[in-house]
């Protein structure tokens, strides 16, 4: 496989002023005044995307993943390092970025042509697609500054897909938007992928990372703590997640949580279809707490089977050892290894103690039909 995106080595530094002269007499009245400060958004940052590769970037807010992508696209230089390009990139960045406000949307997607070297020709061609998939079409001549979010995320994307780039890097962007548009995009990206083409991505959702990336890096005040496969590159994510909480916590003195083991009563997680299964959570907690129980069920490709409403299951825990008991009355699934990760949230949402792939159920289903779960159709001639 060919390298299209290299990165090495790459530091991005930013100068903070503090209290600086806002006015020009100021300055030259006290040209010394205020202090600068040096922040370091991106500390000595290597990987390589390969062709056909999808990879998503996860990290806290501030952590250095738009500052990435900037410099891979070009917006921004890095103070050190250097990222190499193979074939031609096309980039959503952050909701704002790219379009001219002042210009109608039509304008902005000849622009956007121009800004990748297409010739007009070559934007006529595929103006009427771009207008077709963003759904705009009553308003692509309206100024851009007019448009509401979803609407600019529709024209961007769509003109993204279709100017036949090599690297798609997508920034957050498909979180905004209804969800059937949210599917439409995610389809394109699937076929971007069948075709072979390399995608970057960066989103907060683990569905998202979990059902589309090959591979997973994660970034943690600049620095690349995890750069591997999803699920433990997905760890290592929660992992900080917690820690963060657990550093808050500790400072408002609250519960200090933790996952210790899923077990069953027979010791096994094997369970034919449509049987019941149950099994315990062990949870140790440091002080008193209340907050809800949550339950994820994947499957081994990353496709989400089921989430359990966090705002249905309340637990109270006490100082030491817990357990709660899940029972699954009735696993309708089809043959396969589903992992389950459990977790516990504050009443906010918050994650404070978290689990993946605590335990894997094995599924085993007499039938021959095909997909994940059992619908027990009846089927009869009329």
């Amino acid at each position: 496989m060919t390298t299209v995106i290299d990165v090495e080595d790459v530091s991005k530094q930013f100068k903070i002023h503090h209290e600086r002269n806002q006015s020009l007499k100021e300055r030259l009245l006290h040209p010394k005044a205020g202090s600068t400060e040096l922040f370091n958004a991106l500390k000595d940052i290597s990987f390589s995307v390969s062709s056909d590769e999808t990879v998503g970037i996860l990290g806290h807010n501030g952590s250095g993943k738009s500052t990435l992508l900037k410099c891979i696209c070009g917006v921004l230089q890095p103070t050190s390092g250097q990222i190499r390009l193979r074939g031609n990139l096309a980039a959503l960045l952050e909701l704002g970025a790219g379009f001219q406000t002042e210009l109608s949307g039509r304008d902005n997607v000849y622009l956007y042509g121009a800004m990748l070297g297409l010739s007009k020709r070559s934007v006529d061609a595929i103006f009427d697609d771009i207008v077709a998939f963003s759904e705009i079409e009553h308003f692509i001549d309206t100024q851009v500054k007019f448009y509401s979010s979803g609407m600019y995320v529709r024209l961007a994307f769509a003109v993204a897909v279709n100017v036949d780039p090599d690297i798609l890097v997508v920034d957050e962007v498909l979180a905004v938007g209804d969800e059937r548009f949210q599917a439409k995009c995610v389809d394109r990206i699937r076929t971007f992928q069948e075709e072979g083409r390399s995608i970057l991505l960066v989103t907060h959702q683990a569905d998202q990372v979990r059902a589309l990336c090959d591979r997973a890096i994660v970034l943690d005040g600049g620095l690349m703590i995890a750069n591997g496969p999803v699920q433990e590159s997905l760890r290592i994510f929660r992992e900080h997640l917690l820690e963060d909480a657990v550093e808050h916590d500790r400072a408002g003195h609250q519960a200090e949580v933790a996952i210790d083991s899923v077990t069953t009563p027979s010791g096994s997680f094997d369970v034919r279809s449509g049987a019941s299964i149950h099994f315990d959570v062990h949870i140790s907690s440091h002080t008193a707490y209340s907050g809800n129980f949550v339950m994820e069920l994947f499957t081994r490709s990353g496709m989400l089977v089921s989430r359990s409403d966090a705002q249905g299951s309340p637990v109270n825990l006490k100082p030491g050892a817990n357990q709660v008991g899940v029972d699954l009355p009735n696993l309708p699934l089809l043959d396969g290894v589903y992992d389950v990760n459990v977790g516990v949230v504050d009443y906010h949402g918050t994650v404070i103690a978290w689990k993946e792939q605590a335990a894997s159920i094995q599924v085993t289903y007499a039938g021959r039909e095909g997909g994940i779960v059992e619908l027990g159709a009846s089927i009869q001639q009329l």
